[in-house]
């Protein structure tokens, strides 16, 4: 029904933005990655979602279209609904999130507040095939990343840590930045082990 809002921005939190538009001000509310891209000045433009209940009408708004079709995603997944939706896409990237169920990581998806292991294998199931969609796996980074963090699995497990926790470490190290080189990779989970 409301596809975007452009107007001036009255107010803006982490968690919400309120842009008066013909002399309504629309409530929307937000995630983080959206508040952080949202400029302060008072002019304002925001991808939104319409969310209808029978007791509520809520607005949701997106910095950029990949965001709100990420979020329709997530909302379309049994036991997803807006909240969680908007939580994931505050603790991590619209990339990430695409990597992550592309590539079919549930550590990823779990680690998000409110996604157990049940709704985390629902959504890799649901979704993996729709994501594609939006998200293009780059095979190469894919196999590489696979590659370098073995050889780091490896080298950890020489050095006598245990390899669940090595992973652990690494995988997060890893969410961060994908393009990590092997020895950068053991350095960090090193500090963090």
């Amino acid at each position: 029904m409301i596809t975007h809002i452009r107007g001036k921005l009255i107010e803006k939190n982490p968690t919400y933005a309120v842009i008066e538009a013909s002399g309504v001000g629309y409530w929307l509310n937000i995630s983080l990655n959206t508040f952080s891209l949202l400029p302060d000045n008072e002019s304002a433009f925001l991808y939104t979602h319409l969310a209808v209940k029978e007791d509520s009408h809520t607005l949701y708004g997106f910095i950029s279209k990949i965001e709100r079709e990420i979020f329709r995603l997530l909302i379309s997944v049994s036991g997803v609904g807006p909240s969680i939706a908007r939580t994931m896409l505050s603790s991590m990237t619209t990339d990430e999130i695409q990597q992550a169920i592309a590539s079919g990581n549930v550590g990823v998806i779990q680690s998000v507040k409110g996604i157990g292991a049940k709704t985390a294998q629902r959504l890799l199931v649901d979704l993996k095939d729709k994501i594609s969609k939006t998200y293009i796996v780059d095979e190469v980074s894919v196999t590489q990343n696979n590659t370098n963090k073995n050889e780091a699995l490896s080298a950890l497990e020489v050095l006598g840590f245990a390899k669940k926790q090595a992973e652990k470490v690494i995988d997060k190290i890893l969410i961060e930045d994908q393009t990590m080189s092997v020895e950068v990779l053991i350095k960090k989970a090193l500090k963090n082990l």
